[in-house]
């Protein structure tokens, strides 16, 4: 993450109220709600545990046992059964 220097960026009157709670410390600034992504969906992690579980779910369907599916996806017993 990038530094900004708030007298390049805010306006003059903003930079004096804010002087009033904060001064000379960083601070940050979040994303509002409506701009921010969502978990793992910029690299595809979401996507690749989606399809993981799926095959899960199947293999359970299939009769596969929670432990046969703990050891095949290296995975706890305990996951497992959150995911089926």
């Amino acid at each position: 993450m990038a530094y900004k220097n708030a007298r390049e960026v805010l306006p003059d009157a903003l930079l004096r109220q804010i002087w009033k709670y904060v001064e000379g410390e960083n601070i940050y600034i979040p994303k509002r709600e409506e701009h921010r992504a969502a978990w793992g969906s910029r690299c595809g992690t979401r996507q690749e545990y989606e399809e993981r579980n799926k095959q899960i779910r199947r293999r359970y369907a299939e009769e596969a046992s929670v432990e046969e599916l703990a050891k095949e996806f290296c995975l706890s017993v305990e996951s497992i059964r959150k995911i089926i």
